[in-house]
């Protein structure tokens, strides 16, 4: 089974993401890329080069529903004549704008972002969904997690891997210990532990970084070769990743407890010190949000910390 990696540009900081063209009946792609002209046209070029036509495409999987991943998914999908598009249940922002839901709005609040600092992100963040077509429910089928995605010759292995948002999914090609992991595993970024509602109460918080950690360990646990990620070159040896993420998690986790004091902080009052250079920018204000709320979770698990609500935001205090 040939895996090829395909560069579509994004508009986005983190540069171009990776599309996989799987050559094999049924031709398959990997993620799409984001919804821009400029991005259709290269991933039609690039398809082209490998002597492909958006029309012969039969399935779109989806690692997550991020819009530099997910854009295209619907034209693709419509251009190919109905090709059929998967992508795991627990993910939403192919279904509608982040930030876009009632979940989201409390989950913020909660955090202790002022209603001003939630309105413009969530400015913001319905500019950013135009780079995606949202889908309706009958549009797609679920990954689930240990079934196969079958090809001619061969077969991946479909592996929930949440973390990075909840329903993030990779793929192993068993026979040479080969992933396909999205955003789960990169080389040269720390994948976000992006702020979600839980996919089975709402109500509540996604622990994102307790998850991320789990699939981190059970990629590792299955000794890959090589790894092609979302962003980026492929990584050849996952144990240095996995330590080096580590080490990193670990570090962060230190400086996160060290900024809470006695008389309490909100994750809002975190990112703020945790990202003073980045906070203003952008999207960097909800990641480096979501960031701090990951790491606050996983230190107040781990009884690090303590939280308590004050007038329905959440306060973390030393012990």
């Amino acid at each position: 089974m040939q895996i090829i990696p395909l560069a579509i540009p994004t508009p986005f900081y983190v540069g171009d993401v990776n599309v996989y063209l799987i050559k094999q009946d049924p031709i398959t792609l990997i993620d799409v890329g984001p919804k821009t002209t400029d991005a259709a046209d290269v991933l039609r070029r690039k398809l082209a080069e490998n002597g492909v036509k958006v029309s012969d495409v039969r399935r779109i999987v989806l690692t997550h529903a991020h819009e530099d991943h997910c854009g295209l998914a619907r034209q693709v999908r419509d251009e190919a004549k109905d090709a059929e598009i998967f992508v795991h249940d627990w993910e939403t922002g192919h279904l509608f704008g982040r930030l876009a839901r009632e979940e989201h709005r409390k989950l913020l609040l909660r955090s202790g972002v002022p209603e001003n600092v939630l309105e413009e992100m969530r400015s913001l963040y319905e500019d950013i969904s135009l780079l995606t077509d949202a889908l309706d429910d009958g549009d797609f089928k679920p990954l689930d997690d240990g079934s196969e995605l079958e090809f001619e010759n061969g077969t991946l292995g479909v592996l929930h891997t949440p973390g990075h948002t909840p329903g993030s999914c990779s793929f192993i090609r068993e026979a040479n210990r080969t992933l396909i992991c999205g955003d789960c595993v990169l080389k040269r970024i720390t994948p976000n532990p992006v702020l979600s509602p839980d996919p089975i109460d709402p109500e509540k918080r996604f622990r994102s970084l307790a998850e991320y950690l789990v699939s981190l360990a059970r990629l590792r646990e299955l000794k890959p070769t090589l790894s092609y990620g979302g962003h980026g070159e492929p990584v050849k040896d996952f144990d240095e990743i996995f330590n080096r993420y580590v080490r990193s998690i670990d570090e962060r986790q230190r400086r996160v407890v060290s900024l809470i004091s006695a008389s309490g902080a909100t994750a809002f009052d975190v990112a703020q010190k945790l990202f003073p250079d980045s906070f203003d920018h952008d999207v960097h204000r909800f990641l480096a949000i979501s960031e701090s709320v990951a790491h606050l979770d996983y230190a107040e698990s781990e009884n690090k910390i303590a939280v308590e609500f004050r007038n329905g935001v959440e306060f973390y205090r030393s012990l």
